[in-house]
This record gives structure tokens, C-alpha cells and sequence, in this order.
């Protein structure tokens, strides 16, 4: 099931409940989304500005590219879902089936691919945010840093879905090669939300 065709609500008491998803994979995506959202509505109240006219051009780029990204963080609601479903399944495979241990190592890499785009999607949607910050309307430059903090939560909760999933893995060059992967999105992008966060607040005590 779609879970992002249902209600607010619906999502938060399925979120709760004992249901295998949505999960933390499934919540980044909407966080993410979310997160996204809210620096595009800073670029929508940019636009059409004679004030911001010098950046218009700019700014309705990255409106562009944030329609896309957070259609494609909802999208991964449902894909983290059904990223998942093959591990669950594997975990139920008796453990003296021989061949458990290489259909449970394909599922655990599978269930790791969509949190790591997630992260990806987050890192796009934070660059997007930075110059909504930075260039956009001054009255929703509040909404701006509330964005940043939204996708980067979203960016480090899609890494625990990785870390718990290479944790596991015997190919531990892979899981090596996929921590390093999105140890470097965090580090990077973790930064940049926080100076946008750290920048927005230090505008309002000026």
C-alpha cells in the first residue's frame, strides 16, 4: 500500500503500530520530502518579486528541480517498503537452508539501496535550500532554515537504515565501500545544513 496517499494521521498510526513498514527508511523519505517542500515555498514566494528579479531565473531552476526531488522522496516511501519486504523474508528462511546465507546477503544490499538514495536525494534538496537561504525572499527565510533542519534529520535517519543493513553484511568490502559513501554525505551536507541553519537564526539578533 501507498502509504503517501493516505492521510497525515494514517501514516503516524501506522508509523506506531507493529507494522514492518513504513519504517525509519520510509519516514526520512517523507521527512525529506517535507523538508524539500518547505524550501520550495520559499522559492514561490521569491518568484514574480520585482525585488528578487535579478535571481528570478535562478530561482524558478531550482523550483523546477524541487518539484522533481520531492515527488521522487515520496516516491520512496513505497520503494523503501518494497526494498525491505526481501529481507524480511529472508530473515523467515530456515537456517539450515543452504542457501540462506546468500539470498539473506543479496536482500540485505537491496533493502540498503534506497535509503542511500534517499541520502542522495537529500543532499540535491540541500544545495537547493542553501541558495533558497541565501537569495530568496527575506520574509520566509525562517522557512528556509526550518527546510535545512527537516532534510538533514532526513539525511541522517535514511544512514542508520544503511549502517544497520552493512553491519550485517559478509562482503565487507561492499559495506565498507557504502559506509564511506554516506559517512561522506553526512559529513558534507550535514555541514551545510547546519550554516544554513546557524546563518538564518544569527540574521534574527543582528
Amino acid at each position: 500500500m501507498d502509504m503517501t496517499m493516505e492521510s497525515c494521521r494514517k501514516f503516524v498510526e501506522v508509523l506506531a503500530s507493529d507494522a514492518p513498514a513504513p519504517g525509519g527508511g520510509g519516514a526520512a523519505a517523507l521527512v525529506g520530502a517535507i523538508g524539500t517542500a518547505l524550501g520550495n515555498m520559499v522559492g514561490s514566494l521569491t518568484v514574480g518579486k520585482k525585488k528578487y528579479a535579478d535571481v528570478e531565473a535562478e530561482i524558478r531552476a531550482l523550483k523546477a528541480k524541487c518539484d522533481a526531488l520531492q515527488k521522487e522522496l515520496l516516491d520512496q516511501v513505497e520503494a523503501d517498503e518494497k526494498g525491505f519486504v526481501p529481507l524480511s523474508r529472508a530473515y523467515g528462511i530456515p537456517k539450515d537452508d543452504p542457501n540462506r546465507e546468500t539470498v539473506l546477503e543479496e536482500a540485505t544490499l537491496t533493502a540498503c539501496g534506497v535509503p542511500v538514495h534517499i541520502m542522495e536525494l537529500c543532499c540535491e534538496a540541500l544545495e537547493a535550500i542553501s541558495v533558497f537561504a541565501a537569495k530568496g525572499s527575506r520574509l520566509a527565510v525562517s522557512d528556509a532554515g526550518c527546510a535545512a533542519v527537516c532534510v538533514k534529520a532526513a539525511l541522517q535517519a535514511a544512514s542508520l537504515n544503511v549502517f544497520i543493513n552493512t553491519k550485517t553484511l559478509k562482503d565487507r568490502k561492499k559495506a565498507e565501500e557504502l559506509n564511506a559513501k554516506c559517512l561522506g554525505m553526512l559529513e558534507q551536507y550535514g555541514a551545510m545544513a547546519d550554516e544554513i541553519f546557524s546563518t538564518v537564526k544569527a540574521g534574527f539578533f543582528k
